[in-house]
This record gives C-alpha cells, sequence and structure tokens, in this order.
C-alpha cells in the first residue's frame, strides 16, 4: 500500500512562491520587477506608460500652442504657422507670428512649465496635494514687491524698474518670500502639514500688504497694478519674457541634475538616508528650484493662479504615478495655461485674462481635493 501523498507530483510551475520568496521545493522565484535601462553610469527605470503619456502631452502642446498663434484679428492657418516656426513661412506671417504673436504663446508656456514644475517639486517634498506657489505665500510675496514698483511713485523707484524690471523684482520678493516660509516652518526637518500652515499665514500677510499699497496708491497706478495682480499674457514682448526664459532654463536644468537623487526620499528620510542621499542638500536645493520658478512665472505674467496647484495632481492620474512626475506635470502646465489663453481670447464673448480662466478651472478642483482628501 502507498503511503499518504503517493502518485502525486511534486511542486512543479504555476505554484504560489512562499514569504521568503522560495517554491516548496526550495528553489529561488525571481521577483517581478519593472524592466531597467544602463546608458553607462546612469541606470533608470522604463515606463512604457509614463512615456507615452509624456510624448502626447508634448503633442498637444505643440498643437495648442500653434493654434493659439494663429488665432487673432489677422487669421493664420495651422500649416502655415508650423512653416513660418520652422523657418519657411511667408514674410508677411513671419512678422505676425515672430514679433507679435509669439512673445505671447512663449510667455504662457515658459509661465505654464514653471509653475507645473513647481507646483509638482513642493507636493513631493510636503507630501501634499494642496501644497503650492500659490498656498505656500510664493506669489503673493513677488506680488508684493512688484505692486511696490508699480505704485510707490519717485525717481528711486522709477529707476529700478527701468534698469533690473519688474521681472527681476517679482523674482526677488518670491525668493524672499520662499526662504521666509522655509525657515519659519524648519524644525529639525521639514513637515508638510507646518510648512502649509505657515505658508498660508505668510501668504495673508503678504496678501494685506498688497493691498494696503493698492489702497495708498494713485488711481492710475493701481489700474496697472491690478490688471497685473489678475495675471495675464496680454501685451507681452521678447524684452518682457527675457527675464523668465533665461531663469527657466537655468532651473530646469538645475532640477533634472538634482531629480534622480529625490526620487529616494519618497521613501522616506531614513531609506534615502541610508542609500545615501543627503536628503537635506536635496531637498533645499529643489525647494529653492521651485521658489524660483514660481517668482519667474509671476515676473513675467503675474500671480496665475491654480496652475501650479491642478497641473501635478492631473499629470499624476494621467501618468498612473504614485507621485507627481515633473516633465509630465511642466506639460500639464503649459498646456492649461496656454489652452485658458485661447479660451479667452477665442471662445468667450469678452477678452479675459487668463487668470480668471484658470481660477474658474482650478477652484472647483481644489474643491475636489478637498472632499476626496476628507472622504480618506
Amino acid at each position: 500500500m502507498e503511503p499518504d501523498g503517493a502518485g502525486v507530483e511534486p511542486n512543479k510551475a504555476g505554484v504560489e512562491p512562499n514569504e521568503a520568496g522560495l517554491k516548496p521545493n526550495g528553489t529561488d522565484v525571481k521577483p517581478s520587477v519593472a524592466p531597467g535601462v544602463r546608458l553607462g553610469h546612469v541606470s533608470f527605470v522604463w515606463r512604457p506608460w509614463l512615456v507615452g503619456v509624456t510624448l502626447l502631452l508634448a503633442a498637444a502642446t505643440f498643437l495648442v500652442f500653434c493654434v493659439s498663434i494663429g488665432v487673432g484679428d489677422f487669421p493664420i492657418g495651422l500649416p502655415q504657422v508650423i512653416a513660418t516656426i520652422f523657418g519657411r513661412g511667408e514674410q508677411v506671417d513671419e512678422f505676425v507670428i515672430m514679433d507679435l504673436r509669439m512673445p505671447r504663446a512663449m510667455a504662457g508656456l515658459l509661465v505654464g512649465v514653471a509653475l507645473g514644475v513647481s507646483g509638482a517639486i513642493t507636493q513631493s517634498i510636503a507630501r501634499n496635494p494642496l501644497a503650492s506657489p500659490d498656498i505656500l505665500g510664493i506669489t503673493w510675496g513677488a506680488s508684493a514687491v512688484a505692486v511696490f514698483l508699480v505704485t510707490v511713485s519717485g525717481g528711486t523707484a522709477a529707476a529700478i524698474v527701468s534698469s533690473v524690471g519688474l521681472s527681476a523684482a517679482a523674482l526677488a520678493g518670491g525668493l524672499g518670500t520662499g526662504l521666509l516660509v522655509y525657515f519659519l516652518a524648519w524644525r529639525r526637518g521639514i513637515d508638510g502639514f507646518r510648512l502649509i500652515l505657515i505658508g498660508i499665514s505668510v501668504s495673508a500677510v503678504m496678501e494685506a500688504i498688497t493691498n494696503w499699497l493698492l489702497v495708498k496708491a494713485d488711481i492710475r497706478d493701481v489700474a496697472r497694478a491690478q490688471v497685473w495682480l489678475v495675471g495675464s499674457l496680454d501685451d507681452r514682448s521678447w524684452d518682457g519674457i527675457r527675464v523668465a526664459l533665461w531663469c527657466t532654463l537655468g532651473l530646469l536644468v538645475v532640477v533634472a541634475c538634482v531629480a534622480f537623487q529625490f526620487k529616494p526620499m519618497h521613501l522616506g528620510d531614513e531609506v534615502a538616508a541610508g542609500l545615501g542621499v543627503r536628503y537635506s542638500r536635496v531637498r533645499a536645493v529643489l525647494l529653492l528650484c521651485a521658489v524660483l520658478l514660481a517668482a519667474a512665472a509671476v515676473g513675467a505674467a503675474g500671480p496665475v493662479p491654480f496652475v501650479a496647484l491642478v497641473a501635478p495632481q492631473v499629470a499624476m492620474r494621467l501618468a498612473r504615478f504614485p507621485t507627481p512626475p515633473m516633465v509630465a506635470s511642466g506639460l500639464v502646465g503649459a498646456l492649461l495655461l496656454i489652452g485658458s489663453d485661447l479660451l479667452a481670447r477665442a471662445a468667450l464673448p469678452v477678452s479675459l485674462p487668463v487668470g480668471v480662466v484658470t481660477a474658474a478651472i482650478g477652484g472647483p478642483f481644489l474643491v475636489y481635493l478637498l472632499v476626496r482628501a476628507n472622504l480618506k
């Protein structure tokens, strides 16, 4: 008589491994991991869905960018716009596109990318979807300095505006406000909840200072400052966006260089330290880049609301990624800003500043995030 279990085949294919990662017969089982790519000393994980979504966002952004350039009192077709961008257009089209309309479209692209990447960095560092330059007071700090230069009369202020420019002044104001929030929130590290609370407080103070400046200023200066405070891409020129262009490009290079060291920090500071990442220095560098990107965007187009809040969350859901992807967030920010400007100029009966449209889109999205957070 055969013993119990005789005639039963031993464990083969299809048997689940145990907790130690071994089959019941003791053989090793290779864990399933995402495919990786190695180029010299650099290696990264290959995520086809993320790459595909990023390419689609880039194509959609370029398409909306070209359509936005073609819309105006002198309509230009999409093929002519693309041909002119690549240097094959007619002379009339080249003048209208490159000299008159390209600065506005380029400002929308730069501001959208800067706000999207800035929002992705701040939300990743604070580990909170509500953390953005709008909430942390960076945009209001930049606005306070810019409004001060616009509204305060006198030769000194006029000389500062003419020599340095409003963009550089807003950049300095945003940097100072960001450093203030960072130092006030630092308690042996950065806690996301404390960072948001202090950011809201500083934002309220800067908003009060801005309103006080508007009350005390001349009515003509107030009208100029109020248009800028709403967030607008009107009357952009190459000189007006030069500071934002070079600042944004330089800061994006720095972010790209530091981003690889930032990824382990999503697992916690202890894990990042165990992997050899100096997380305090990396966090400080990235937060400084986020502040400067937001300040440069404010200097170029004013405090455009909710783009930095909405873009990273939309990109995270499109890419099916646990944290806001920076490249996709920048592209979503550019697509949102250029699309809102196109909507404000072409689809609405009255032309509105782009900040009004982004506020109408971002306000309900903020309510959605708050409701979703309370349901967890």
